[in-house]
């Protein structure tokens, strides 16, 4: 999807999953650097900034919920900023954009004393990203809880599976907002240089919020791997209790074999005449070295 909007001086072009063709045609038609042409065209591309006398290209990451996997994937963001222009482009929609879109859209040229330009936009932009990042932390917060409470009721497969994958997704969150500092502190520097007022206020604010999600993601990180070890331990204490029935049941059963292997070989043995008498032997034997076994195995606490 392709949109453009006009507004007191600005251009602002929205691209959501464009062929390379479409992105290739719509860069050259400005004076930006190859190399950025090509960074905007590959994708996994590292957070970066790059600046130039007349214009600005980023390359952020934020999170797109998959709700079929219950998984993060990385929506990459592709951005040039100018004095009168802006361009976005995008993996994926997005609600948070199309709302900011449509309120200038709305508002048009009518608006007068509309306070408009590319860096506020942009900000518009990151700061409604960040502020989605505080509801993503909070929906893994509970989601922790939620399975904190499951596993000290039952152990099942459905539980490691849903461990992992709140593991999966706070270390895609980490590697993804982390880098995304120094980006963020490198721009706030440069949009002074390229606006000339008092927008720095502004992307300070967005240090500050992006501070605030790392430090989540690190909260929510630690939560997860304890949460994993408490699963181990019970695991391992289930395992340990199911193998102390096995070991007892086992030294059980060794003395009732010797005892039957006994009397099962082809020689002579005691009683042999007496069958009777054989089996009562035989039986007392196994009972007696039974009771023998299980009163050694209660005081040893096995």
């Amino acid at each position: 999807m392709l949109r453009e909007l006009k507004i007191k001086g600005l251009k602002w072009i929205d691209g959501i999953d464009l062929p390379e063709k479409k992105i290739e045609e719509i860069l050259e038609s400005y004076d930006f650097h190859e190399l950025d042409i090509e960074a905007a065209l590959e994708a996994n591309q590292r957070a970066r900034i790059d600046s130039y006398d007349d214009y600005l290209f980023l390359t952020l990451h934020f999170p797109k919920y998959n709700q079929l996997q219950k998984i993060y994937n990385l929506n990459e963001f592709h951005v040039f900023v100018g004095k009168d222009f802006l361009i976005t482009l995008r993996d994926f929609e997005g609600q948070y954009i199309d709302d900011i879109y449509n309120k200038y859209e709305k508002k048009g040229e009518n608006e007068y004393d509309l306070e408009i330009s590319p860096g506020l936009v942009l900000y518009e932009i990151i700061q409604a990203m960040l502020e989605k990042m505080f509801q993503v932390s909070s929906n893994i917060r509970k989601d922790i809880r939620t399975i904190e409470k499951e596993v000290f009721r039952k152990s099942s497969s459905p539980l490691v599976k849903d461990i992992l994958i709140k593991k999966r997704n706070i270390i895609v969150l980490k590697h993804m907002f982390q880098p995304q500092m120094g980006v963020l502190i490198a721009l706030e520097n440069h949009m002074k240089k390229l606006f000339n007022d008092d927008i720095e206020a502004y992307f300070e604010d967005l240090e500050d919020k992006l501070q605030r999600i790392i430090t989540d993601i690190l909260v929510l990180e630690e939560q997860v791997e304890s949460l994993e070890d408490a699963f181990k331990s019970l695991i391992d204490i289930q395992t340990n209790g199911i193998i102390r029935l096995l070991t007892i049941f086992s030294a059980f059963m060794l003395p009732l074999t010797f005892v039957t292997s006994f009397y099962g070989m082809n020689i002579e043995l005691p009683y042999q005449d007496s069958p009777e008498i054989a089996y009562i032997s035989m039986f007392g034997s196994l009972v007696v070295l039974g009771a023998v076994f299980w009163v050694f195995l209660k005081r040893r606490k096995v």
